[in-house]
């Protein structure tokens, strides 16, 4: 039986930090997607499209989002988790779920960021899948990754700015990274990338005249423990994040990180 990821992806993965697996959703489910992109957005008319965070939530969710359940559908599917196995074991975790969903013209950028500056998770791992519903392209804004920054399992100094438009509003600020070694992860509808924890990532604004939207999916190794009492729920990253409340879902093996799948459901 071939394996969903490669060897040399897998090899790719752990050099590099990130994987794109050559592999892509069906156009039905992409078209299922952009249909439940357009209801999310429609729920959620005062929140920034960039800024739906837990969209898996099929209701108002506590961090003021009201969510759809094909984005839960979309985070069991087996093509996805297949590949993230390969990557972080039999035992996982869904934890979260944001649609970045930049429009036409005057999508916002993300600064360049280590995810783990923000995340409560001990020890911390998680892989996230990024699906592009749309094309992702360097003139709309597409993920940008700065290769092998995972190694080590280093944090990296952020600053916080004040600029606006900005997703999150931390960046890394670190002599010993040069961001102009900053890579483009072009996808097309269905594709999607794997990256690690630790990578340094981020894209810049749309100014375009085409949307960009994907959704990134965060999986855990259910070995690590999400810790709710590790970070207050507030707007410190740029927008409401609640993760005392959060619910997890365990969607494959066994949970070996004590972890509560009582709350938040």
């Amino acid at each position: 039986m071939t394996e969903p990821l490669t060897e040399s992806e897998i090899k790719r993965f752990h050099q590099s930090g990130y994987v794109v697996p050559d592999y892509a959703l069906p156009a039905e489910t992409i078209n299922k997607l952009n249909s439940a992109l357009e209801e999310t957005i429609d729920f959620n008319p005062s929140v920034r499209p960039e800024h739906l965070v837990s969209v898996h939530i099929d209701r108002m969710n506590d961090e003021g989002v009201r969510g759809h359940n094909a984005w839960l559908e979309l985070a069991h599917h087996p093509e996805i988790l297949d590949r993230v196995e390969q990557l972080i074991g039999p035992d996982i975790v869904l934890w979260g779920c944001q649609v970045f969903c930049k429009p036409a013209s005057d999508g916002m950028e993300v600064p360049m960021h280590q995810d783990g500056h923000y995340w409560p998770i001990e020890p911390l791992a998680t892989c996230t899948a990024w699906i592009a519903i749309d094309d992702s392209n360097v003139g709309n804004g597409c993920l940008r990754v700065v290769p092998g920054s995972h190694t080590g399992k280093r944090y990296y100094e952020h600053s916080k700015s004040d600029r606006e438009n900005l997703v999150l509003n931390q960046h890394v600020d670190d002599a010993r990274i040069d961001l102009d070694d900053a890579v483009d992860i072009e996808l097309h509808p269905g594709q999607f990338s794997l990256h690690d924890v630790f990578l340094i990532h981020g894209s810049n604004p749309n100014t375009s005249g085409k949307r960009r939207a994907g959704v990134a999916i965060r999986y855990m190794p259910a070995t690590s423990h999400f810790n709710r009492s590790l970070y207050e729920t507030s707007e410190g990253s740029g927008y409401l994040v609640n993760f005392a409340t959060r619910p997890l879902w365990l969607l494959r093996g066994k949970d070996r990180g004590n972890n509560n799948f009582q709350i938040g459901h």
